[in-house]
């Protein structure tokens, strides 16, 4: 029998949360997202991750099913995993977990079940940025909404959002530093890195991922539903015995809030385009021609106005969702060919990278073009972007 040898990092998930705020009637890690609870999905990204031992923080009358669940995610990486029952607080929880860390452990990772989809290149970036010398490192994004402090129902004043970012999760440390911080606690903190920062420790960053936001309210649930594998295909009662072909446009003016994001790719440097969610007109195109080959509507019968869940939503989320439509109305993705009309950015030494985001997220081969037009039109101006989409879908 091989001997597994002992990990130098240990992830501690925090699953003790009552959830009220998603209106569930079970702990809100054990709420599914598809076949799967809220924790599973965590421990599949923590899983991916670099090895690592795992303490999962639960519910005390939810430590037997944590085990299941933890055991199952692991596969034959059992031997790294405990469970502990948490405490009253978040805080409290952490401790339980980091008193169920191995001591030849020198960094630890603390992260939210409820940050379910986080990727596994989140964890190694944090990871690599304590094995480099940080004390205490997080995870964030940029914030992108304009905010405004307001007292009552009247705005004060703007707030500048250059300054600000969103923190995530996991949160990494070196072992001695969180010990000693947990140890000398004095009040309860938010999060690890605040408490650390309290104990005067510098926190560093690194760059988060949209994907590792948190599952609070049903609407998060929705969204997170719409990002995991599509369910199975129902095969109409009458398939089509052949392909059906869709097109799909889209057009938007820069001048939006924040950096450009396009083809599924922030752009920095370039400014934003208009929109509900990111105004990225590649992704928007290729959601209509999807849509209309399958007969299924456009892009606002499923992601209008009225859906607060895509304001400012990225190219994966809208992607992922109009596979899974697809594939519940019986219908496979087969290819989409999409070409943008635009004087800036210039996608030539981007494309490859475009055309892999984008076939990903759909889960079909998607082809990338780019052209001008010669000075004419709103394009050819430099007021906006347009993109133009084919797509064809075959009976699942």
């Amino acid at each position: 029998m091989s001997i597994i040898p002992v990990p130098r990092v240990a992830v501690i998930v925090v699953a003790a949360g009552s959830g009220t705020r998603l209106g569930a009637d079970a702990p809100k890690a054990f709420v599914g997202i598809d076949a799967h609870t809220i924790l599973r999905h965590a421990l599949r990204g923590v899983f991916a991750a670099p090895q690592a031992q795992v303490v999962v923080v639960t519910p005390a009358d939810r430590v037997g099913d944590a085990t299941t669940e933890a055991h199952e995610a692991a596969g034959d990486r059992g031997d790294l995993v405990s469970v502990v029952a948490g405490g009253a607080t978040r805080q409290a929880s952490v401790a339980a977990g980091l008193s169920a860390v191995w001591p030849d452990v020198e960094i630890v990772l603390v992260h939210d079940a409820a940050r379910a989809l986080t990727p596994p290149e989140v964890f190694a970036r944090v990871i690599d940025a304590v094995a480099a010398g940080s004390d205490a490192v997080i995870p964030v994004l940029p914030v992108v909404d304009t905010l405004k402090r307001i007292d009552a129902d009247t705005v004060v004043e703007p707030v500048d959002r250059s300054v600000l970012a969103a923190a995530q999760t996991p949160q990494g440390f070196r072992r001695a530093v969180l010990d000693d911080a947990y140890r000398d606690a004095a009040a309860d903190h938010t999060d690890d890195a605040a408490l650390l920062q309290a104990a005067g420790t510098v926190v560093r960053t690194v760059p988060g991922d949209e994907r590792a936001f948190k599952i609070t309210t049903p609407a998060d649930l929705d969204r997170a539903r719409g990002l995991v594998s599509p369910i199975p295909p129902v095969v109409p009662a009458a398939p089509v015995a052949i392909p059906r072909v869709g097109i799909g446009t889209d057009v938007h003016a820069f001048g939006g809030e924040g950096t450009l994001w396009l083809a599924g790719l922030e752009w920095p440097g370039e400014p934003g385009l208009h929109g509900h969610s990111d105004g990225d007109a590649v992704a928007h195109a290729i959601v209509d021609a999807v849509l209309a080959a399958a007969g299924l509507g456009d892009i606002g019968t499923h992601f209008g106005t009225d859906q607060p869940e895509y304001a400012g939503a990225h190219a994966a989320a809208f992607l992922a969702r109009t596979r899974a439509l697809a594939g519940e109305a019986g219908w496979r993705i087969g290819n989409v060919s999409v070409q943008v009309q635009a004087n800036r950015p210039r996608f030539a030494a981007r494309r490859a990278e475009a055309e892999r985001v984008l076939s990903e997220a759909l889960g079909a081969p998607v082809a990338v073009s780019a052209t001008t037009t010669d000075g004419l039109g709103f394009t050819g101006t430099g007021e906006g972007v347009a993109a133009f989409a084919v797509a064809v879908v075959v009976p699942a």
